[in-house]
């Protein structure tokens, strides 16, 4: 009586399976491992999140509001300093540093020493500082700009000053007062051509702003007519 054959895929499948049993045979411990690692990679990832990073956030916030309030009311050694009791902006950034508050209380530090003419820590801070929100950056941008301009720090300043100018060219208030300032910069310092383009850009992007009135007149001493 002639032997029955097992069709050829299933011959096919048992070696298939076999392979994968050797391989987890052969492997499985190391594969174990690193789900393991995996698994708790992630989980103390959560955790850090979950129990370190946003309790730590919580307080940061909590801990800058009376700095806020007292910046708000123009108390602005208190708001950089403190009382007695609350944390000042310099606090915050020491305690809390690599938190969303920490950041945001540098542009305020930043804005407080420009204030009261430490323009030395002024800029320090304002560098430390950076925001996604547009019309903030270009904010701190300009603060950075008049604190350059300040030291006397003219190229450092106009350079600011563009960055503030254009970086949220939405804003028809703030936008084209920073470019006035650094085409007044750019002409004290000689450079005509810079200081034409920063009165243009004025003159056609800002005609309803509060500088286009008297654009022109700068632009006239600068040999550019209507």
């Amino acid at each position: 009586m002639s032997e029955i054959k097992k069709p050829a895929h299933l011959e096919e499948e048992k070696n298939a399976v076999a392979g994968v049993e050797q391989f987890w045979i052969k492997n499985g411990k190391i594969i174990g491992y690193i789900v393991g690692g995996i698994v708790v990679v992630i989980a103390g990832f959560l955790g850090y999140k979950n129990f370190i990073v946003e309790p730590k956030e919580k307080d940061a916030t909590a801990a800058m509001y009376h700095a806020e309030e007292y910046y708000r009311m123009d108390s602005i050694k208190l708001a950089l300093n403190g009382d007695n009791i609350n944390a000042g902006f310099t606090k915050v950034i020491s305690k809390f540093g690599g938190t969303k508050a920490a950041n945001l209380a540098s542009f305020y530090a930043g804005s407080c020493y420009l204030k009261l003419g430490d323009f030395t820590n002024a800029v320090k801070y304002l560098k430390d500082f950076s925001s996604p929100a547009d019309q903030l950056q270009a904010r701190a941008y300009g603060l950075l700009g008049d604190a350059y301009s300040e030291m006397g720090k003219k190229d450092d300043a106009v350079e600011e000053y563009k960055k503030a100018g254009t970086s949220f060219d939405k804003e028809d208030l703030l936008s084209p007062e920073y470019l006035f300032r650094a085409g007044y910069l750019y002409e004290s310092m000689g450079k005509s051509k810079e200081a034409i383009e920063m009165y243009q850009t004025i003159k056609d992007k800002y005609p309803s702003s509060q500088r286009a009135p008297e654009i022109d007149k700068y632009l006239a001493r600068l040999g550019v007519t209507k």
